[in-house]
């Protein structure tokens, strides 16, 4: 699964969460000598290895790690992953920032012997990115948006903030002739726009349906969870308790 210039190894933490599992991408122009890889995903020294194998196929090295976010299923295995390769990593989140200094949004990456431009997109978390794959009109979207579904809003992700961002987003995929969204967890996705105009009429459906759970009497986070959610596999509803959070405190400061 990929583009030219990205390709997808497979993480195996599968779940209800993570879908097939997080999708760990590498990204180098063909006949490069050097890859970047987005995500190494969990701690699995299995996982890493085949990773670090792949992206250093035919002699390339690895010249930078980039996080879309801190979430353990996309970021516990950096660290770790940064030790075998040799490579700093990036993040929005200075935390998880190992030897990046200076790595932020509208920083142009060329590690991989093309162009990938870092674009802030919080929303799922505040520290949410996305990667602009120029050459394969592809965009890297993290969990900003998913293969499968639609994505949490974190604990500490905003709402308005994801609204902004789809729209934002929504433009891109106009202004750069967006072909590709290349997520994390989840198949790649070949209708940009399409989706992306799903995921704007989705969140506004969703608000629509908290207000009226509201409207007939729900009060708590989890009243309003069994109402609009009543058609979602249970074990899903702690997740979608996160959005509704969200949502309420989108509410409250409108």
């Amino acid at each position: 699964m990929g583009t030219a210039r990205a390709w997808c190894v497979l993480a195996p933490n599968p779940s209800p969460m993570t879908l097939d599992g997080t999708n760990t991408w590498i990204i180098a122009e063909p006949g490069s000598p050097t890859a970047v890889v987005v995500d190494p995903g969990p701690d699995d020294d299995g996982h890493l290895r085949r990773v670090l194998e792949l992206a250093c196929a035919g002699d390339r090295r690895v010249a930078q790690i980039v996080l879309t976010h801190g979430h353990p299923d996309h970021s516990a295995g950096a660290a770790a992953f940064a030790e075998l390769s040799g490579a700093p990593v990036g993040a929005l989140d200075p935390a998880f920032r190992l030897g990046s200094e200076g790595f932020g949004p509208g920083t142009v990456l060329t590690g991989g012997g093309c162009e990938l431009r870092v674009v802030a997109t919080p929303g799922h978390t505040a520290d949410s990115l996305s990667l602009l794959l120029v050459a394969d009109g592809g965009l890297l979207t993290g969990d900003t948006v998913l293969g499968r579904g639609t994505t949490v809003i974190a604990g500490d992700g905003s709402l308005g903030d994801y609204l902004k961002t789809l729209d934002e987003l929504r433009a891109l995929a106009d202004e750069a002739g967006l072909g590709v969204l290349l997520p994390g967890h989840g198949p790649l996705l070949t209708d940009p726009a399409g989706v992306l105009d799903y995921y704007i009429a989705h969140r506004r459906e969703r608000l629509d349906q908290v207000r009226a759970a509201l409207e007939g009497g729900a009060r708590t986070p989890a009243e309003v969870v069994a109402v609009v959610y009543a058609d979602v596999d249970r074990a899903l509803w702690p997740a979608a308790e996160q959005s509704v959070r969200a949502q309420l405190d989108y509410l409250a400061g409108r």
